[in-house]
């Protein structure tokens, strides 16, 4: 019986860890006061989305809705702007009494910055959390991914900041409230003519990157219709780290400017290597570019770069300035592009809601469809009959340790 005892206690032991294992929350709710402690820091979780199991469903009293993005991995700092973003405009929905007397809150994934994991993601969201409505991704590629998923389910999806042309035309179910790469790659294009007075330009893009990939295409080809001449076109692939052999072949054709349509992890080095090899030209970029880790990441070497972004925090309008001050007093930094096209993803979704007779989705999706001059923070949204956002872009010079407005492009 005494050697019995010890080996009952040492199974129950066993038995209780498995149980704590298996109920370990799956996914993240919308606690508005839990998000604001977080912040920028907020943890992110760690077990992919497929691998865990069902979580709790939604309160009868609840509208939930589903969130899929980067909160982990080389796109991290994109992933936890766009949570904010969307989380802030949550709570300020909720504090002005819901939609139709019902609280409004989230269920958050963290995709890795892997099509792979978004497209479990979404899956989970649609089919065992039954969510009305998903918002998401930040990368293209991970968006299509997601797209493919909630057209085939008839649950609409609005991406904040996925710009690739491809994510929308996956379905009728797919908006987006920010401009495509062929709006983006015409602003480029223009101000290095026309403001640089650029005549040759070489690009350097990731090969394994469709919002990459986009940009390319549209920049080296509205250029070159402008009168420019691309001079080289190199590639990398996400997560290299280093580029000195395509820096210096994009050297030998003397470019007075280089394209660098990738994210900020990876351009931040670029800069560095670039200036290391001699390479002093100003380096040319996208929306991919705008986190403060890039200045992190390039320091002094990518100062005196431009990128196109989709608003600037020191535009003076009221509305916008509330929106920069909310957001500090909530997560303790300055909103960036992704945060207010999150935050203005989330209205817009907060707007469908009030405006459809119900939350199916057909009635969520007509009522997207309908979005006109949307007053967002980052621009006004007007969506066209593709489901993509008609709206201007600004122009940004990388200084120390900020950015500041250049110029704006309309389309």
């Amino acid at each position: 019986m005494r050697r019995f005892v010890p080996m009952l206690l040492a199974t129950l032991a066993m038995m209780v860890a498995g149980c704590e294992k298996k109920t370990q929350p799956a996914s993240t709710d919308t606690d508005t006061s839990k998000q604001a402690a977080q912040g920028q820091g907020g943890t992110a979780p760690a077990t992919p989305p497929a691998a865990t199991p069902t979580s709790p469903p939604a309160a009868a009293d609840t509208i939930l809705l589903g969130v899929a993005t980067a909160l982990t991995g080389g796109q991290a700092t994109f992933g936890i702007s766009t949570r904010n973003g969307i989380e802030l405009a949550i709570k300020e929905a909720n504090e002005a009494g819901g939609v139709k007397g019902k609280k409004l809150t989230t269920r958050v994934y963290d995709t890795q910055g892997k099509p792979e994991e978004a497209a479990q993601a979404v899956t989970r969201l649609i089919n065992q959390d039954k969510v009305v409505m998903i918002l998401g991704d930040v990368a293209s590629s991970n968006s299509l991914a997601m797209a493919e998923k909630a057209q085939a389910a008839g649950v609409p999806m609005i991406t904040p900041s996925s710009t690739n042309p491809a994510v929308t035309e996956k379905g009728d179910f797919i908006f987006r409230v920010c401009f495509i790469d062929p709006f983006q790659g015409f602003v480029m294009a223009k101000f290095a003519r026309e403001n640089l007075k650029a005549n040759n330009v070489a690009v350097l893009q990731d090969n394994k990157s469709a919002y990459s990939i986009g940009l390319t295409d549209v920049f080296t080809r509205k250029f070159t219709e402008m009168g420019g001449k691309i001079t080289a076109v190199e590639s990398y692939s996400q997560g290299d780290t280093d580029y000195r052999a395509q820096l210096t072949a994009i050297k030998k054709t003397q470019p007075e400017a280089i394209y660098v349509p990738g994210y900020y992890s990876e351009v931040g080095v670029i800069a560095r290597q670039a200036r290391e090899l001699g390479l002093k030209v100003p380096l040319l970029g996208g929306d991919g570019w705008d986190s403060e880790k890039l200045y992190e990441l390039g320091g002094s070497a990518i100062q005196g770069s431009y990128f196109s972004n989709h608003y600037s925090p020191d535009n003076p309008d009221p509305r916008i300035q509330k929106f920069v001050s909310d957001y500090k007093a909530a997560y303790g930094g300055v909103p960036d592009a992704l945060a207010a096209l999150a935050y203005d993803a989330a209205k817009v979704a907060v707007e469908a809601l009030k405006n459809a007779p119900d939350t199916s989705g057909p009635a969520l999706k007509a009522a997207i469809a309908q979005t006109k001059n949307f007053p967002g923070v980052a621009g006004a949204v007007t969506l066209d009959d593709k489901r993509n956002a008609v709206k201007p872009a600004v122009v940004l010079k990388v200084g120390d340790g900020k950015s500041d407005y250049v110029t704006t492009v309309t389309p």
